[in-house]
């Protein structure tokens, strides 16, 4: 123990197990500790203590992996170090741990311990003095000292003598004479086999030299060794100044107690040396303008110490350089008749992107010294964008790298930050090419739509050098600093619009726009791929679960409602999820068979058997797993009144059916727009209203109060639903002149027929975009017929044959030509046909507002033309029931005038009133529901 004049430490210590440095007395060590023991122990001993025994804590090396850590305690060393926590830093990246700054107080031995959990307590034994010493190591031997002063003389002068012997700066020298004059004899060997750059093994040696003499000889021991290994190299002649000068390392911020001192943490991991540098860089085959740079950079590294922060800034990017691929690149697969048949079984349809890709195999054929082509995949999500570029990958045999581009807003990402600041790197160009090793790679920029912009740059202005064939051949990245050749990289950029691509940028790729799939495409791919692959994902087999074509053709139109197949996916996965839990209980229940005793079932009771393999999916299983259809071919429901007319939208996500709705009632001549509709949209609506106004008399429109002027007296109501989505475009004004000509002409819009175009004031009508997204749309929802502008007739070609075949096309050239061919007869025409087939509808309303609003000699010849066209037995039946047989003409006359004046069902009598309310049905409920998702934004 030591002396009652020293100082001491807590009999009972908190001990912190370290797998990996040695903690000696007089130094000052950094740990990281992140196991769950020595987590407790920062936790709850040194960031809630504040007096200095609270931080005095005691290390001991551990034998075994802390991240192993068991509720078994290893094995501990005999012997620790107490020490003082001077600083303690938490961090939860990569994962959660704390750094600790600790000096070494004393030696001490384990008596035992209190408790294992949640950290080690143990009782411990001083075994150093420590005391303030005052004796200096320089000061020389005096007769009393004896041995151990003949000991720490001898020590003193092998490490001047060896610290003479290493190539540092005078300074350095100098610095280090001083420290070593300045030490206590006692602490002499601790601080000096500390700083030494040597094994654990040999610092433990020290550490279990509990006599000073002994210590003085284990630290002499190395001092030996250190200067035959340098003497050693100088008679060979292989000296290296970098490992002179890293047999002894110094590091900022060393902590003594009483004053200031520069040691080292170990590092067993030296690196390359400049040797093995020089010579990567001289076979890294780059070329002469980069290679200037590196030689150039690498003659400052040699005259920088490794202290020096800018010297690991140096190192990592001579590392960088050596490691790009500046002349590797991999052999292209130019058979284009193995790439047509792997095309074909990784993605079905998509002809005009397969058909690209062999077009440039076959150049690649013929030209050997093509650039790479710019492409540019547009089209809605869950088509296969992404995934037909890591195809086009494997068909030409390259490697493959995919950069993610949505959201990023920092030009840096893209040619990374110049070395001057701190924590530079290259950009992702560069980092990509490092990755794949080779500089002919498949760069897939994925969501090139969505580049953001802040200020820190435009990251869309820095890829127009990476995507200009004409100058990414010597592309610089501001940390390279050189030119580096993207020639023959492959990019292909996807998209989801073109819409909010800069016009530069868009210019310098080739724009292949990929569609949605039809419903037969979409179940030839699920057939092909989506089940095969969730069947894999969830561990099932052909022969235990089986989807027939007309389940999945079920399952595409009733439970989804998009232009690519995720949601199919979705779909398909919730169904193996339901029967791999049916497998499960049937393997479960066939283990269990043979333990259960034979015997008759109590009432009530079912037997666990296996289910009956493979499980078919029919229309029935698909409601019970899936649940009612969330989407049902609601088109023709909603055109039971006239003024609702169907038209077609474009999405990023795809085309999508939108209905256009007018209602007109008594007033001024306004106009009333709903919906969230754009500026564009807006103008439409009033062009239409300009050109009907212009063309009431041809089409018989009247207004409210009769006259050919469809605003005079009439306000007028124009409604797009799904009115939180924001809608804009030229293309609905085809839509709007039909639901407000089928509004003022009482003619009902076909229900098998939807529009798009943009109309002019003279009644032309105009070519739009997003044809075919817009048709597939139409198909989708059912749709039989379909008008178009007839300039649009060309885009007709891209639609798939049976798509051609199910539709029926009427291009139009101006608005004379098509309107009527999508309003039907009149109402006033057939009425009584027309009435029969629409009676239990809408009928009976429709007739009450109509009649309100009309006079009295016209609903009494409503009325009459209505009897007329029943046979005169049922009218005369029907009258007698309601004693009417007297005077049949005159009363029926009066009556129908006087009823229908105030309201149909009131004036002849309650029953007469009961039976046209039989006759002509209920009010048919409002089925003016929007199916379309509110995310989106359309552009009619």
């Amino acid at each position: 123990m030591a002396s009652s004049d020293g100082i001491q430490i807590p009999s009972r210590l908190p001990l912190l197990l370290t797998h990996e440095g040695v903690l000696l007395p007089g130094s000052t060590v950094r740990f990281s500790v992140d196991s769950p023991r020595n987590m407790h122990l920062v936790s709850q001993r040194l960031l809630k203590g504040t007096s200095l025994k609270s931080t005095i804590i005691g290390l001991i090396p551990n034998t075994r992996d802390p991240e192993h850590d068991t509720d078994d305690l290893p094995p501990l060393h005999k012997i620790g170090t107490a020490g003082i926590a001077v600083q303690v830093v938490g961090s939860n990246w990569p994962k959660p741990h704390f750094t600790l700054l600790i000096t070494g107080l004393c030696r001490f031995s384990v008596s035992g311990l209190l408790k294992e959990r949640p950290f080690v307590l143990a009782e411990v034994e001083q075994l150093d003095k420590l005391e303030q010493y005052t004796t200096p190591a320089s000061q020389g031997v005096t007769t009393d000292d004896g041995e151990l002063g003949e000991l720490s003389e001898k020590f003193y002068q092998t490490a001047v003598q060896l610290l003479g012997m290493l190539d540092m700066s005078v300074p350095v020298v100098a610095k280090f004479r001083r420290l070593l004059d300045s030490l206590p004899r006692e602490t002499l060997p601790d601080v000096v086999a500390s700083m030494i750059r040597t094994s654990n093994k040999e610092k433990l040696e020290v550490l279990d030299a509990v006599s000073l003499e002994d210590r003085f000889k284990t630290a002499l021991s190395m001092l030996t060794r250190q200067i035959d290994g340098l003497n050693l190299l100088q008679k060979t002649r292989k000296k290296s100044p970098d490992n002179e000068k890293r047999v002894l390392s110094v590091r900022k911020g060393g902590v003594f107690p009483g004053r200031q001192f520069n040691v080292d943490e170990e590092d067993e991991d030296d690196g390359d040396d400049t040797s093995v540098l020089e010579r990567k860089i001289h076979a890294a085959n780059m070329p002469e303008a980069a290679l200037r740079v590196c030689l150039k950079e690498l003659k400052r590294l040699k005259k920088m110490p490794q202290s020096m922060p800018e010297s690991a800034l140096t190192r990592n990017y001579l590392d960088l350089m050596v490691e790009l691929p500046w002349s590797k690149n991999t052999t292209d697969c130019l058979d284009i008749r193995s790439a047509r048949t792997l095309l074909d079984n990784d993605h079905y349809a998509m002809e005009k992107l397969k058909r690209r890709v062999l077009e440039y195999l076959a150049v690649r054929q013929l030209k050997t010294s093509l650039k790479g082509p710019i492409l540019c995949f547009v089209g809605p999500p869950g088509v296969g964008k992404t995934s037909v570029g890591r195809s086009i990958a494997r068909t030409l045999g390259r490697e493959f790298h995919r950069i993610a581009l949505g959201g990023v807003c920092d030009q840096s990402d893209i040619r990374g930050h110049r070395r001057t600041y701190v924590g530079s790197m290259p950009g992702r160009i560069i980092n990509g090419l490092k990755t794949v090793a080779v500089n002919n790679p498949v760069f897939l920029l994925d969501e090139v739509d969505k580049l953001g912009k802040s200020l820190q740059g435009d990251p869309a202005a820095a890829l127009l050098e990476v995507l200009d064939p004409e100058q990414n051949h010597s592309f610089t990245d501001h940390y390279l600093n050189v030119a580096f050749d993207l020639s023959q990289v492959l990019f292909i950029a996807t998209a989801n619009s073109t819409a909010t691509i800069p016009p530069a940028l868009l210019d310098r790729m080739e724009v292949l726009q990929v569609p949605g799939y039809t419903q037969e495409e979409k179940v030839e791919i699920a057939h092909r791929h989506l089940i095969r692959n969730q069947l894999d994902q969830h561990g099932l087999t052909p022969q235990q679960l089986h989807i027939p074509q007309d389940t999945t053709q079920a399952i595409i139109s009733r439970y989804t409602r998009e232009a690519g197949v995720r949601s199919l996916e979705r779909k398909i996965g919730a169904i193996c999820r339901a029967v791999a839990v049916k497998v499960a209980e049937g393997h479960r229940a066939a283990k269990t068979e043979a333990l259960v005793p034979e015997g008759p079932l109590e009432p009530g009771d079912k037997a666990a058997a296996p289910p009956e393999m493979p499980i078919v999916i029919d229309h029935i299983a698909l409601t019970d797993i899936l649940g009612p259809p969330l989407f049902e071919m609601e088109v023709s429901e909603r055109f039971i009144l006239p003024g609702v007319a169907l038209g077609l939208a474009w999405t990023p996500l795809g085309g999508e059916i939108m209905f256009v709705e007018a209602s007109r009632m008594e007033g001024e001549g306004q106009l009333t727009l709903t919906g969230q509709l754009g500026d564009v949209m807006k103008e439409s609506a009033h062009l239409a209203i300009s050109w009907l106004r212009a063309n009431a008399k041809t089409y018989q429109l009247t207004n409210m109060v009769g006259g050919p002027d469809p605003l005079e007296g009439t306000d007028i109501h124009l409604h797009f639903p799904a009115g939180a989505v924001t809608k804009d475009g030229p293309s609905a004004g085809v839509t709007i002149v039909t639901c407000l000509a089928s509004l003022f002409s009482s003619r009902l819009v076909r229900s098998d027929v939807a529009m798009t175009g943009e109309i002019t004031l003279r009644g032309l009508v105009l070519p739009v975009g997003g044809i075919k997204d817009k048709i597939l749309a139409a198909y989708r929802a059912g749709v039989k017929r379909v008008i178009l502008p007839l300039r649009n007739q060309k885009d007709l070609e891209e639609l798939p044959a049976n798509v051609r075949a199910d539709l029926d096309f009427v291009t139009a050239a101006n608005l004379d030509q098509r309107l009527d061919e999508a309003l039907a007869e009149r109402l006033d025409e057939g009425l009584d046909e027309g009435l029969g087939e629409r009676l239990d509808d809408w009928a009976r309303d429709w007739a009450r507002d109509w009649t309100r609003d009309r006079s009295r000699d016209w609903a009494r010849d409503w009325a009459r033309d209505w009897t007329r066209d029943r046979s005169r037995d049922r009218a005369r039946d029907w009258a007698r029931d309601e004693r009417l047989d007297e005077g049949l003409d005159e009363r029926l006359g009066e009556g129908l005038g006087e009823g229908l004046g105030e309201r149909l069902g009131e004036g002849l009598d309650e029953r007469l009133g009961e039976r046209l309310g039989e006759g002509l049905g209920e009010r048919p409920q409002d089925p003016l529901r929007s199916k379309v998702t509110q995310t989106q934004v359309f552009e009619l």
